[in-house]
């Protein structure tokens, strides 16, 4: 579908190239994360000391501001799903999913695996079990409760932060056709402002958090590798073997991301996969299978009827701050910071869903791993430490790397499943920084077509940068500063986030506004022009299937002058108004539009665009499964109505048009009337993909 003059005007030149880097965010973004970086290599002691310092006021005194924040996100993302805007598709309304639902759902499933499950699987829950926030350790209940606290960091809490930030990604790029960057997302609160200072703030805030997001979860791959390497080849367990993993994923992220072979490690990410349920599998026959059956029914059961208290628990009358800092405001801060980074991807992979399709499956799916995961493997180890080997358990807590491994080492075939363990942790961590340093590249450009990626040479910036950082933190004092980091630099970008869910939320009341217009004017429909078809016309309608020559004549005989005249009479009562009519790229069908422009908001458009069909073989009509048809479909700004036009007569043209315009002229009266949104003028956009939605259903 093809945009008015006023919409391809404010999309700016032709010849403008679709992927320009962005040197005011490039600049901001990587002189802090160098300056930090060479911070901490070279006063690893006046870093420590700063961010120790940092991270017990923030724990002190803003741990409920991340506990209130996580739980907005929770039941924002929740009623937006469950309201009747959660019908609207990510995309003009006649758009489909562009992946079926099993491929859809598998991919949102490995979107849930990471190395940093492996770390926490068992490290966590014993180290719960042991030293919990509130209560005795070593007891029943600290067994269930530990299981839930792990669920609980890992569980609904992060992947509604992942659907609030995925779902604006999705609905700013896919049904406004706006750029895949943070800015977009502000544009309902920020206007033409997005293209200035204050969106290049947004960006440089996102750039940050993503950056020390990915820098932690490198730096707990690299502990985690270490000992894995350790336990397999007896390498040593120190810093240099630390920076030199770190310089093996630099090298093999910049190899990849100047390369191209993004497919290949998708494929290897992919092998992870089915590497990672592989290993699942083989504990849970191998293990106590009917004692972590009924575990994992427990933990679910548990997880469910706790979920809604802990969520809100900031343990006033306890007050473990040191606790609070070390695992629920680190996981909550290391999800915010995570946000960008993901989210884009499941945008990326959900165009054509519904909102409730899209939080739905982003709360659910990856959970339903996870719980499986975390359940097997943290019931595994609290079944070893409660059968009377505190050993493990105190050398877990002492050095989390160690306790996925030791684990592994006390079930059948341990060599197999230590090698295994290392290859999955070393092939995500690498596509971890290979996609870290690929998206931050996009943050970092501007990217007219989100089919782009941000220039090569930015993407191995950011992959040295990233280990740069994430060395510098590994000296200062390992996997803790890390976390602490985290648990900073995620304090800025929460405030986005609450700027994204307010911007979002003006967005969607438009599109209510929207519907409303619709009905509103339906009084206003064919019959009132006159001129309906008879039964039997209505019946030969629906058994025609035209030809592109008489899709053509159509246009140029009924459509084109229906449109002239009611351009003509809306330029007679002062409306700036235009009819267009353009080629289709691969059709020998054009499309028509008329074009009215509001001062300051958003243009009417009513467009008859052909859309190719094979036609049915209905009424007897020889070789019709094969026959090339088209419908002349009635497009708006927010996609195609599902209608075809053809047969309609000159005045049923007219009179279906000025539906249209009465129902955008509702619209635009019902949301200045509502304080607080605005129909503004760049709000929507064509589709440009629009005719992969319809090849595809063909």
């Amino acid at each position: 579908m093809s945009s008015s003059e006023a919409q391809r005007t404010s999309a700016g030149a032709d010849d403008e190239p679709a992927v320009k880097i962005n040197w005011r965010v490039l600049i901001a973004s990587g002189v802090f994360i160098l300056a930090v970086a060479l911070w901490a290599i070279f006063l690893p002691g006046n870093a420590d000391s700063v961010i120790s310092s940092t991270v017990s006021w923030v724990s002190a005194n803003l741990g409920w501001y991340y506990i209130l924040t996580a739980t907005l996100m929770i039941v924002f993302v929740i009623v937006v799903a469950a309201s009747s805007i959660g019908r609207l598709r990510l995309g003009p309304d006649h758009s489909r999913p562009t992946y079926n639902l099993f491929t859809w759902t598998s991919m949102l499933f490995a979107a849930g695996i990471g190395i940093d499950l492996m770390f926490f699987s068992v490290s966590e829950p014993v180290a719960q079990y042991m030293q919990p926030p509130a209560g005795e350790g070593g007891t029943v209940e600290a067994a269930r409760q530990a299981l839930v606290w792990t669920l609980f960091h890992y569980g609904i809490t992060g992947w509604a932060m992942y659907a609030l930030m995925g779902l604006a990604f999705a609905y700013f790029a896919f049904r406004r056709n706006m750029p895949l960057s943070i800015r977009s997302l502000l544009q309902p609160l920020l206007g033409r402002w997005i293209k200035g200072g204050a969106g290049d703030a947004v960006d440089v805030a996102a750039v940050l958090g993503a950056v020390f997001g990915i820098a932690t979860t490198l730096g707990i791959g690299v502990v985690q590798l270490n000992y894995g390497l350790h336990v397999m080849f007896g390498l040593p367990q120190n810093e240099a073997m630390q920076i030199g993993l770190i310089v093996l994923a630099v090298v093999l992220a910049t190899i990849s991301t100047v390369s191209g072979v993004e497919k290949g490690i998708r494929r290897l990410s992919e092998l992870n996969v089915v590497l990672a349920i592989v290993m699942l599998v083989w504990i849970a026959v191998t293990g106590k299978t009917r004692f972590l059956l009924d575990a994992l029914i427990m933990n679910i059961g548990d997880f469910i009827s706790r979920f809604p208290s802990m969520t809100l628990d900031t343990f006033a009358w306890e007050q473990p701050d040191e606790w609070m800092s070390a695992w629920t405001i680190f996981f909550w801060a290391w999800w915010i910071a995570w946000a960008p980074f993901v989210s884009l991807f499941l945008a990326r992979i959900s165009r054509g869903r519904s909102i409730r399709q899209f939080v739905t499956g982003v709360l659910i799916i990856p959970l339903i791993f996870i719980i499986l995961f975390m359940s097997v493997f943290g019931n595994s180890a609290l079944d070893v430490v409660r059968s009377g080997n505190t050993e493990f358990a105190e050398a877990t807590i002492a050095a989390p790397e160690s306790g996925f491994y030791d684990l592994l080492g006390m079930f059948p075939g341990a060599p197999f499943l230590v090698g295994l363990a290392t290859v999955v942790g070393l092939l995500f961590y690498v596509t971890s920084a290979d996609s870290g340093a690929l998206v931050l590249s996009n943050f970092t450009s501007t990217i007219r077509d989100s089919k782009y990626d941000g220039p090569k040479p930015v993407r191995v910036f950011w992959s040295i940068a990233t280990g740069a950082l994430t060395a510098g933190m590994l000296l200062v004092g390992g996997v803790p500063t890390l976390q602490g980091a985290a648990v900073i630099i995620g304090l800025p970008f929460s405030i986005v986030l609450y700027l994204v869910m307010l911007s979002l939320y003006k967005a969607l009341r438009v599109e209510r506004h929207q519907i409303q217009g619709y009905y509103a004017a339906l009084p206003a429909n064919l019959a009132s022009g006159g001129s309906t078809l008879s039964w039997k016309q209505r019946l030969k309608r629906t058994m025609a299937h035209p030809t592109a020559a008489q899709s053509q004549r159509f246009q140029t005989s009924v459509v084109e002058p229906a449109l002239q005249d009611v351009c003509g009479e809306l330029q007679a009562n002062g409306v700036e108004a235009s009819v267009i009519r353009e080629p289709v790229a691969g059709m020998k069908v054009d499309y028509v539009e008329l074009c009215a422009v509001f001062d300051g908001e958003r243009p009417f458009t009513y467009q008859v665009h052909p859309v190719p069909r094979n036609a049915p073989g209905v009424g007897g009509y020889a070789g019709a499964a094969t026959q090339r048809t088209f419908r002349l479909e009635v497009f708006t700004g927010s996609g195609s109505m599902g209608y075809d036009v053809y047969d309609y007569s000159r005045d049923q043209i007219i009179t279906d048009v000025i539906t249209r315009y009465e129902s955008h002229i509702e619209f635009l009266r019902i949301a200045a009337e509502d304080a607080g949104t605005l129909a503004v003028e760049d709000a929507p956009a064509e589709n440009p993909d629009w005719q992969e939605d319809f090849t595809r259903e063909s």
